[in-house]
């Protein structure tokens, strides 16, 4: 209806817009889904299968190492394949991430994703860039070459279909809900919002307290389960 008497007042079919002042309904505002940390680590764990072997125990060793990475340090899935060798500081256990707007943060990394990652730098990546031409990426595909996002994804989708996860629908894993686990497992934990927003790469904090809600639904169910006199 809006845009009919936009359309009426532009041809002159009508001496005013009686609907300049109406404006639509706000949508309701999607909270990011964030799996249950026995999830995550299902999740991990059948990252890389331990029965594979050949070329498929070094991509086992890979795609273990990229979703621990994921999760570790809440990295987008671009950020994660855009990784240099270099970017990483295993000792330090932290890397060097290029987010948007060309702005670089320094992150810390988890233990675990520290494993993952040296046992797939020491065991597996030089056999797969010997392969290929000769990359710097930290995360190549079976060919030596750059993983791409798309080649992220499929690892993700595998490992969550082994997990017994859904990889359809709306309540799918997907690339980003790593990141959204880690950003309200980090909340769940007690961090501080601005500590979040910085490791997240957000340029505002606006867009970090998307999560505190994420939270907030979280704890009004506990509280709703567990006080005798939650309900009337």
């Amino acid at each position: 209806m809006r845009g009919l008497h936009r359309f009426a007042l532009r041809e002159g079919l009508t001496a005013a817009d009686p609907s300049r002042d109406v404006h639509p309904p706000t949508p309701p505002r999607r909270l990011p889904r964030a799996l249950p940390v026995a999830d995550v680590v299902r999740l991990l764990e059948t990252a890389g299968p331990t029965t594979a072997t050949g070329d498929g125990a070094a991509l086992a060793l890979r795609d273990r190492a990229l979703l621990e990475f994921l999760y570790g340090t809440g990295a987008r899935i671009s950020e994660a394949v855009g990784l240099a060798v270099d970017d990483l500081d295993a000792e330090a256990g932290s890397v060097l991430l290029r987010g948007k707007g060309g702005r670089s943060r320094l992150v810390p990394i988890g233990g675990y994703a520290v494993e993952a990652v040296r046992a797939w730098l020491v065991r597996a990546r030089p056999g797969l860039v010997a392969a290929g031409r000769g990359t710097p990426a930290l995360f190549v595909n079976a060919r030596g070459g750059r993983l791409t996002r798309q080649g992220a994804w499929t690892i993700l989708r595998r490992a969550a279909d082994r997990a017994g996860l859904p990889v359809d629908g709306p309540d799918a894993v997907s690339p980003h809900t790593l990141r959204h686990s880690f950003a309200t497992h980090l909340l769940d934990g007690g961090a501080d919002v601005r500590v979040v927003q910085e490791l997240l790469g957000h340029a505002s904090v606006t867009t970090t307290q998307v999560y505190t809600l994420v939270t907030v639904e979280r704890l009004r169910e506990v509280y709703a389960t567990a006080h005798p006199r939650a309900r009337g």
